[in-house]
């Protein structure tokens, strides 16, 4: 099992490094710095995200796992292996919430949002 992890995560990471290699550097847009931070600010956040996603996705389906297998193990010891793991799947699931959040924060808390919006054309 490890080995797969591992495998996967190698690929993973190596297909987010690879575009960089192909990647050219853009000419310089009207808004200047303020518009590629914020162009950068949302990359990441979705980034962020992802990763969010995809750890608590694992964590929840070992724990789901584990779950079952207790369960098969034992069937008296159900009812309490089953609010057990419904804590456990809340308490995964507020860390993506957490990553929602400060994602929200990125996008929308930016202190350069209504300069740029101006810039772009929408009403500030």
């Amino acid at each position: 099992m490890t080995r797969k992890l591992f495998f996967i995560l190698v690929v993973m990471g190596l297909l987010l490094v690879g575009g960089t290699a192909f990647a050219e550097q853009a000419a310089p847009a009207a808004g200047g710095a303020g518009l590629d931070f914020f162009v950068k600010t949302v990359i990441t956040a979705g980034f962020g995200m992802a990763i969010a996603a995809f750890g608590c996705g694992l964590a929840q389906g070992m724990a789901v796992k584990g779950a079952v297998e207790g369960t098969a193990r034992n069937p008296e010891a159900g009812g309490k292996i089953t609010v057990t793991m419904l804590i456990g799947l809340a308490m995964i699931e507020s860390l993506a919430i957490y990553a929602l959040v400060v994602a929200l924060i990125l996008l929308y808390a930016y202190p350069m949002a209504p300069r740029i919006a101006t810039f772009v054309g929408l009403p500030g």
